[in-house]
């Protein structure tokens, strides 16, 4: 088993699968506050991001994310914890670019050298009209059941209309 990951981490390597996969685009860095000084490397801090969605015009995110410092974190080879929080708000007019899937992927970011990323993923409640979004880390083998939920309500912006997500999403 252990020769199996070793041939997978270095296939991984070779084609790329171990760098950042995004859906959408990068996020905005928005701040970073340090929760554990060290001394002669980077501290641990807490980093606020956030992004829009990309199929959908109007909503936004923001998400906190622990970043381990040290010489790990220094070197990029530190694991990051899967302690994420995740707060989505409707910031203009809603407007659909395009269908959409239950658990479709707004956002995904590698959160360790190999194997483990966070993902962001966006579903419909049609009955309240109102856009679900969940934030977890997974990872090959076992994920981590620590996640967080925000929700949506699609409401008229101005004098445009709110539009029905389940319009636009398929079940």
């Amino acid at each position: 088993m252990r020769r199996f990951a070793l041939a997978f981490a270095s296939l991984a390597l070779v084609l790329g699968l171990a760098a950042p996969a995004r859906a959408g685009e990068d996020p905005d860095l928005i701040f970073k506050k340090s929760t554990v000084w060290k001394l002669l490397t980077p501290d641990d801090k807490l980093a606020v991001y956030g992004i829009d969605d990309p199929a959908i015009d109007g909503v936004a995110c923001h998400f906190t994310v622990p970043e381990r410092g040290g010489v790990e974190g220094m070197l990029g080879v530190a694991e990051q914890v899967s302690d994420i929080s995740l707060a989505c708000r409707q910031v203009g007019p809603v407007k659909f670019k395009e269908k959409f899937s239950q658990g479709d992927v707004v956002f995904r970011q590698s959160r360790s050298l190999f194997f483990k990323k966070m993902q962001i993923v966006r579903g419909c409640d049609a009955r309240r009209n109102v856009l679900v979004y969940i934030v977890y880390t997974d990872k090959l083998i076992e994920g981590s059941p620590k996640n967080s939920t925000s929700t949506v309500p699609i409401m008229p912006w101005g004098n445009d209309p709110a539009p029905r997500c389940a319009d636009f999403s398929s079940n």
